[in-house]
């Protein structure tokens, strides 16, 4: 007897510029049994092993696939160790990338399942909400969208009576590139299809350098106007100024960012020692909501967004 399930996952990458998702393809194959296993334990190890798969899959991340699935190894392991020998015979990983191969046969039975719903769909995601200068991707150390979205949260700061002097946004929260002209709604959500909200905190001098180290140890992450980092490709902070000033320790900094990297998530630990922190809640707050309106402000102004690197991180050659 074999217990096994897959599941598709798309992995936390920047997405190609193609912008199609690479969705990955994971499969687990567990607990053999012999055909004449039988016995009081049969019925604990069915239970135990369909309550952990199935907390397995009802989760979005394959983390909790790759957590659940070790535990009930090893769990059935031992439990098996007084009446039958159990072993992991194999774990696979495959690949299959959604591309616009898949367009040209569609579906029929599935467009007329959709087709009922396609117009509510369209009715939000299709409006303009403004103009874009030019293609935009988001690439580490930097980039023109990266720097754009950074720049979007310290303007969007006069909203929350507040005035940030820098605006952080990560690499890993982008998840399409911006195209050339007219840019929907649906655009954006693509960018940011997260319920990230946008918040405002305090982080002492030192504390922000310790920042600017945890953007130097992943190579670069969306830092808004003023910035500039000087990091070595083996991910070390060289030097840090700010609006032409170096770093002072002793001073305090006001910086604009999402909810979740204030908690100190992708790797910017940092945060976790901010002070006076400004977290609003509603859903109005999502940065989806705070880049459309950027771009309807530019709209009204008859200006098409751009942004461009600009040297804001910079990699500096590992001197021998």
């Amino acid at each position: 007897m074999f217990l096994s399930f897959q599941r598709n996952i798309t992995g936390n990458t920047l997405l190609p510029a193609s912008d199609y998702a690479e969705k990955r393809l994971q499969s687990y194959y567990i607990f053999p049994l012999p055909a004449n296993f039988d016995g009081p334990f049969f019925a604990d190890w069915l239970i135990f092993s369909y309550f952990c798969v199935k907390i397995a899959l009802q989760n979005m991340y394959i983390g909790y696939i790759s957590r659940a699935f070790p535990l009930v190894a090893a769990v059935m392991l031992t439990a098996c160790s007084t009446h039958k020998t159990a072993t992991v015979t194999s774990v696979e990983r495959s690949r299959l990338l959604v591309d616009a191969r898949y367009d040209a046969l569609p579906d029929a039975e599935a467009a007329k399942m959709i087709e009922p719903y396609r117009h509510v769909v369209d009715s939000i995601m299709s409006p303009v909400v403004g103009r874009s200068a030019a293609y935009m991707s988001a690439n580490r150390p930097e980039s023109g969208l990266s720097n754009l979205l950074a720049d979007i949260l310290v303007w969007a700061g006069r909203d929350y009576g507040e005035r940030p002097v820098m605006g952080v946004y990560n690499m890993g929260g982008i998840r399409a590139a911006l195209p050339k002209g007219d840019v929907t709604y649906g655009d954006v959500l693509e960018i940011a299809p997260f319920e990230n909200k946008i918040c405002f905190l305090t982080l002492t001098g030192t504390d922000l350098l310790e920042l600017f180290g945890n953007m130097a140890a992943v190579g670069g992450e969306g830092v808004s106007h003023g910035v500039e980092l000087v990091i070595t490709r083996d991910g070390k902070l060289v030097s840090a100024r700010l609006n032409g000033q170096a770093i002072d320790p002793a001073a305090s900094y006001r910086i604009a960012t999402i909810d979740y990297l204030a908690q100190g998530n992708d790797r910017m630990t940092a945060f976790k020692k901010k002070t006076n922190f400004n977290s609003p809640s509603e859903e109005k707050n999502d940065t989806r909501y705070i880049i459309s309106s950027y771009f309807r402000e530019m709209s009204r102004q008859g200006k098409a967004v751009e942004s461009r690197v600009e040297g804001r991180i910079t990699i500096e050659s590992n001197k021998q």
